[in-house]
């Protein structure tokens, strides 16, 4: 083979390669940027899971709160119905109790 045909060749062949070489650089920088792209969603989507797993927790925690809320108050407002009767018992006894010793004063005066 004549020595310009194997330079000629051989500058082609350099082309191509050039060619080859700035093509696999434009898929790599595409398939960097798709896969930058792709880890923001699932970052982004990885965040809005979070928040939304946040959330049903507060709700969950606020409505066992409200629910032992209840319970507590609705336990005291028996233990406070228990006290009132206890209280308008013994108020009854007390006055019995004044009004035979009253008695027994003024029996006891006359």
């Amino acid at each position: 083979m004549p020595r310009p045909e194997v330079l000629e060749r051989i500058k082609s062949a350099e082309s191509d390669a050039d060619d080859i070489i700035a093509q696999a650089e434009r898929e790599r920088d595409e398939l960097i940027s798709d896969a930058r792209d792709r880890a923001e969603q699932i970052r982004a989507e990885a965040e809005a899971e979070a928040s939304e797993l946040e959330e049903r927790r507060l709700a969950e925690a606020r409505e066992e709160i409200e629910a032992e809320r209840e319970t507590i108050l609705e336990e005291g407002e028996r233990a406070r119905e228990e006290l009132v009767s206890e209280a308008q018992s013994n108020v009854e006894e007390a006055v019995e109790y004044t009004v035979e010793r009253f008695e027994e004063a003024v029996h006891a005066q006359t």
